[in-house]
C-alpha cells in the first residue's frame, strides 16, 4: 500500500500489470493466476511497521515467487490471440525487472542487512545503493543500529525479609555486531528479557524492603553489568536498566503508610520539645546576660562613687593643706598672733552663744568667763606648731 507521497513498490506494479493482463483471460485462468499472485505477493499488515520491538527473523526467499508469477503473466499474455506475438519479450522483460527488483537494495541509514550466499553468511550491507546476486545471494536477517527501548515484563520477586515485591522495568539496547545478533542466539530479545527477570530477582533477594525503594541506582547498575556481560555473544550491548516500579502488597502500603503517619508526629513532637527548651534556653541566657550586665554596671558605678570621693577628699585635703599653709603664713608675718587672737576670740564667743539653743548635755570648763585664758592657751598651741619652736619639756615621773 503506498500514499499519494510515496513511488509505487515493485509488488504495486507486479499487481497493476497482473490486473491489465488478466482483465480479457477466461474465468478458469484468471482464478488460477490470482491464487498464485496470492501466494507470491506479500500482504499488507505483513509490511506494516511493528510497534513492539521484536529480533529479526530470517527472511523468506521470494525470488521463486516473483518468477512464477512472471511465467504466469506471460502465459496469460500468450493466451490473448492480441499479444501472442508479445509473450516471449514480455517474458524477457518481466525476468529482467524481477532480476532488477531483487538484485538491487537500497538501505536507509542506520541499518545492516546479512547477506547469506548458499545459505551460509557472506556479508553485511552498510547504508546506501548495494548490489546482490538473485538465486545465489539472499537478504538474511535485517538489524535497526538504533538504540531501542523494551519493556521488562512485571515479575513478583522476595526481598531478604520475605516480602513480595511486583517488580517491572525497561531496558535499552543496541546492535553493535549484525553477524553475532543474526547466528549467536535465536531471539536476543528473549535472551535479554530472561536474563534481566533472573538479575532482577537476585538483586532484590539480597535487599530488605525499606533498602529496595532507596537502592534503584544499585539495582540498575548490577543489572546492565550482567546483561551487557552476556551480550558481547549474542552482538547486542545492553546501555541502560531503569526499574520502572516497585510495587509492594497492599497490606504492607497500609503499614507504610501507618509508619510515615507516626514518624511524622514523632518529628513534630521533637520538634515541640526543641522548641521549648531553646525557649527556655534562650530565656535563661537572657537573664544570665541581664544579671551580668546589672552587676556590671553596679561595679562601674561603685567605681565611679570610689574614683569621685577620692578626688574630692584630694581636693578638700589640698584645700586644707593650702589654708593651713596660709594661716601659718599669716601666723608668721608681722600682727599674725594678734589677728589669731582676735579670731580665736571671735570664735569663741560666736560658739558660747550657740550654747543655750540646743538641748544637748554639754560639759563646759568651769572659767568660761576667762576669756582670755582660754585664749592664751590656744595660741600656745599655735606656738607650738609653728616652725622652729622648741617642744614643751617631758616632766619626769
Amino acid at each position: 500500500m503506498t500514499t499519494p507521497n510515496q513511488p509505487p513498490s515493485p509488488e504495486d506494479l507486479v499487481r497493476a500489470l497482473f490486473k491489465f493482463a488478466t482483465s480479457r483471460t477466461p474465468p478458469p485462468l484468471r482464478r488460477t493466476a490470482e491464487q498464485v499472485m496470492r501466494g507470491a505477493l506479500p500482504n499488507d499488515h505483513e509490511n506494516a511497521p511493528e510497534a513492539v520491538a521484536r529480533a529479526p527473523k530470517p527472511e523468506k526467499a521470494r525470488m521463486l515467487p516473483k518468477i512464477i508469477i512472471a511465467v504466469v503473466l506471460s502465459v496469460v499474455v500468450y493466451v490473448l490471440e492480441v499479444t501472442r506475438p508479445l509473450a516471449v519479450p514480455f517474458l524477457i522483460i518481466a525476468l529482467a525487472v524481477v532480476f532488477v527488483i531483487e538484485g538491487v537494495r537500497i538501505l536507509p541509514q542506520q541499518e545492516a542487512w546479512v547477506v547469506e550466499r548458499f545459505g551460509r553468511f557472506h556479508e553485511v550491507l552498510e547504508p546506501g545503493l548495494r548490489i546482490i546476486i538473485p538465486m545465489v545471494d539472499r537478504i538474511a536477517y535485517k538489524h535497526s543500529l538504533k538504540e531501542v527501548p523494551f519493556d521488562v515484563p512485571e515479575q513478583v520477586c522476595i526481598t531478604k525479609d520475605n516480602t513480595q515485591l511486583a517488580v517491572d522495568g525497561i531496558v535499552y539496547y543496541q546492535v553493535t555486531d549484525p553477524r553475532l545478533a543474526s547466528y549467536g542466539t535465536s531471539d536476543y530479545l528473549m535472551a535479554i528479557t530472561q536474563l534481566a527477570q533472573t538479575t532482577l530477582r537476585s538483586e532484590i533477594g539480597k535487599m530488605e524492603l525499606d533498602k529496595t525503594f532507596e537502592s534503584r541506582d544499585e539495582i540498575n547498575r548490577q543489572i546492565v553489568a550482567v546483561l551487557d556481560e552476556a551480550g558481547r555473544s549474542w552482538g547486542v550491548k545492553v546501555l541502560r536498566y531503569e526499574v520502572k516500579n516497585l510495587t509492594p502488597p497492599e497490606i504492607i502500603l497500609r503499614a507504610m503508610q501507618q509508619q510515615i503517619t507516626a514518624e511524622r508526629e514523632k518529628r513534630a513532637v521533637i520538634a515541640k520539645s526543641e522548641g521549648q527548651k531553646q525557649e527556655e534556653i534562650n530565656v535563661a541566657e537572657g537573664s544570665r546576660q541581664a544579671a551580668i550586665l546589672q552587676s556590671e554596671g553596679e561595679k562601674q558605678a561603685a567605681i565611679n562613687r570610689a574614683q569621685g570621693e577620692g578626688t574630692a577628699i584630694r581636693v578638700v585635703a589640698e584645700a586644707n593643706a593650702a589654708a593651713i599653709h596660709a594661716v601659718a603664713e599669716a601666723l608668721n608675718a608681722a600682727g599674725g598672733m594678734n589677728a589669731a587672737n582676735l579670731k580665736i576670740a571671735e570664735e569663741y564667743v560666736s560658739a558660747f552663744s550657740n550654747v543655750a539653743k540646743t538641748n544637748n548635755t554639754l560639759i563646759l570648763p568651769s572659767n568660761l568667763s576667762d576669756i582670755a585664758g582660754l585664749v592664751a592657751s590656744a595660741m600656745t598651741v599655735l606656738d607650738r606648731a609653728r616652725p622652729g619652736a622648741v617642744p614643751p619639756p617631758i616632766p619626769k615621773g
